[in-house]
């Protein structure tokens, strides 16, 4: 569920008319929704709920401040997977004690940020990192909390881009050496193993591969008591999928996911960590873009609109999906045509979809990407000197640039002429 809905023939961000956002702030733009972001937020929360846990919500999907603070202020935590991240997170005012630090690179520079800012624990993906960790915690006199990232060779039947569970990526630790990393990590002493982690991927639309892998869990956890290590947390990672079209069968609930971490993990007694980022902000956002032209191909037509593969890189970049309604509502049996909606960009690859059935529009009209609030405006970029494109958030029937669109003149002052070009 959303909040962006057609009210007397207009679509709206709750109570917001997105034209009236359009008028005022030009195309294209991303739109955010207050209401759904705390919806979903809550949905998780209380989908945990009896077991001790802590919804991070993971940074990379959508990373605005605004963003973050909203989420904040329901007690959500931060997953983050680089030292601008864990700035951006504690920028918007969340402790160190509720970030989680992932991703497989970590610098000695992003490990020293957040040992000193304070952090929850590193999802320590490999060994040489546990190793360096180690040696940077004692440099600086501590100890840093980690969890082991578990790669359990579950296949999420994800895209490819975004399947990270399996024996062939480059996440985690083999679950079969698993035993030996923990009993390397135990002995190194910058290092305090508290837990386990495990992310099998993004845009999952069931829920048996999160069993399986939750499942090696279990198992694992009970394995490495019985060595003696004391494991309290479980990260479970993210990855619950979202309907990005109306006509497909919905993915599961996270109330349905809810009850099978509890199955699955439940009886161990540890505390619970999850890191959702698409489905707290994916349909929390829409992308709005102007119709420049209607152009009659050889064969077939063209919808030519003013946003691009810059402003939103999903369907280039993944063959993704997103419905892309007008925002002047049309009338009831209006006669549908399919077109190509494509970008003004100098590449055959900025095309948002093919062949889309699309009711008439003509140039002015305005139309909406659904589903567009992760994963948008955090990819884009300003290919062709195209300036980023603002970010509004909506609340009740007020809005706020939260992002304004920069001027060609600050793009281009951000370059440095080298003296002998002076």
């Amino acid at each position: 569920m959303d909040h962006f809905l057609y009210r007397d023939g207009v679509l709206h961000a709750e109570d917001v008319p997105v034209a009236e956002i359009a008028a005022a702030i030009g195309t294209p733009f991303y739109c955010y929704s207050t209401a759904t972001l705390e919806r979903h937020f809550r949905l998780f929360d209380e989908a945990l709920e009896p077991l001790p846990h802590l919804v991070c919500f993971s940074v990379k999907s959508n990373s605005n401040q605004a963003i973050l603070k909203t989420l904040a202020r329901l007690g959500a935590g931060m997953d983050v997977v680089s030292g601008g991240e864990y700035a951006r997170a504690k920028a918007a005012g969340v402790p160190g004690e509720r970030i989680v630090f992932s991703g497989v690179g970590k610098t000695e520079a992003e490990m020293r940020a957040a040992l000193a800012g304070g952090i929850r624990q590193f999802n320590v993906e490999s060994e040489p990192e546990m190793e360096r960790l180690s040696m940077v915690a004692q440099s600086m006199g501590l100890t840093a909390p980690v969890a082991l990232r578990i790669n359990p060779d579950v296949d999420a039947r994800t895209h490819a881009k975004i399947s990270t569970g399996k024996s062939e990526n480059k996440f985690g630790i083999p679950i079969a050496r698993a035993r030996d990393a923990y009993a390397r990590a135990a002995g190194l002493p910058g290092l305090e193993v508290i837990g386990i982690d495990v992310h099998i991927g993004s845009q999952l639309t069931e829920l048996e591969p999160f069993e399986q892998a939750y499942r090696k869990v279990a198992e694992l956890t009970g394995a490495l008591r019985a060595q003696g290590h004391d494991i309290r947390r479980l990260d479970l990672g993210g990855g619950l999928g979202i309907p990005y079209t109306r006509s497909n069968e919905p993915p599961p609930l996270p109330s349905d996911y809810g009850e099978m971490i509890r199955r699955t993990v439940g009886h161990l007694g540890c505390e619970v960590e999850i890191e959702p980022g698409r489905l707290i902000s994916g349909n929390a956002g829409i992308l709005v873009s102007e119709v420049i032209y209607l152009k009659h191909g050889e064969g077939r037509d063209f919808l030519i609109l003013d946003a691009a593969m810059n402003d939103l890189i999903r369907p280039s970049m993944y063959d993704a999906h997103h419905d892309i309604v007008p925002v002047t509502e049309p009338a009831p049996g209006a006669e549908q045509a399919p077109c190509d909606i494509v970008g003004p960009i100098c590449e055959s690859g900025d095309t948002f979809a093919k062949q889309r059935n699309m009711p008439a529009l003509a140039a002015g009209d305005l139309v909406a990407f659904r589903s567009a609030g992760a994963y948008g405006a955090v990819m884009a970029s300003e290919y062709n000197s195209r300036p980023l494109i603002p970010e509004v958030l909506v609340k009740e029937d007020h809005f706020a640039v939260i992002r304004p669109r920069p001027t060609f003149d600050e793009m281009i002052l951000r370059d440095n002429i080298p003296a002998w070009l002076l």
